[in-house]
């Protein structure tokens, strides 16, 4: 594990630590959103092109679900919002549980 100065304290702080504030977006398969509309939502959200965005929708369709963002918990807690919004059963986990 490598250790680096935290810019704003000025104290050590491991990789370990870093990584226990990464947070992950899970949307989930459901039996009421079309294919080519959750694509859509990839899309316009994450502003991905075409092709992830349908990679990830197989994935949500074919394996129950799908890591769609990774990052701190307030942009997480966003984003499944946002998925909320568009009507996608989404939720959010620490990284790596």
């Amino acid at each position: 594990m490598g250790v680096s100065a935290d810019p704003a304290t000025g104290r050590s702080t491991s990789v370990a630590n870093r990584l226990d504030d990464a947070w992950v977006t899970i949307v989930w398969n459901d039996p009421v959103n079309l294919m080519n509309y959750v694509t859509h939502v990839f899309q316009s959200h994450f502003g991905w092109p075409r092709v992830k965005a349908e990679r990830k929708m197989r994935e949500v369709h074919e394996k129950g679900r799908s890591v769609v963002s990774t990052g701190g918990r307030e942009q997480m807690e966003v984003d499944v919002q946002a998925m909320h919004g568009y009507g996608l059963w989404a939720t959010m986990q620490r990284s790596g549980e």
